[in-house]
């Protein structure tokens, strides 16, 4: 579970079933030692999406490819508009 009252996002996770990473996606993976399900999540809820692909070294179009990767691993993203007091309550649902 996740609470903030800082962040404007929200990562919902869906994961397909049958998903084919590419060689970019894996050497990533490799070179932060865990899954990109997990590391997209936090970088974009820390730094945005642009920020994030920054992070992930994606280069000039890095906000449509970290668009296109999290679509395809079905990372949901959702800006929200939080009033003065009010906190985003996150939580992962077990299978």
């Amino acid at each position: 579970m996740f609470y903030t009252n800082s962040a404007c996002c929200v990562i919902l996770f869906n994961m397909p079933q049958d998903v084919k990473k590419t060689t970019k996606m894996k050497s990533l993976e490799k070179k932060f030692k865990r899954d990109l399900e997990v590391i997209i999540p936090e970088l974009v809820n820390e730094y945005g999406l642009s920020g994030a692909a920054k992070k992930l070294g994606l280069g000039e179009s890095g906000k449509s490819t970290l668009s296109y990767w999290m679509l395809k691993l079905g990372i949901q993203f959702r800006k929200v508009a939080l009033a003065p007091g009010e906190i985003i309550e996150i939580r992962r649902i077990s299978d």
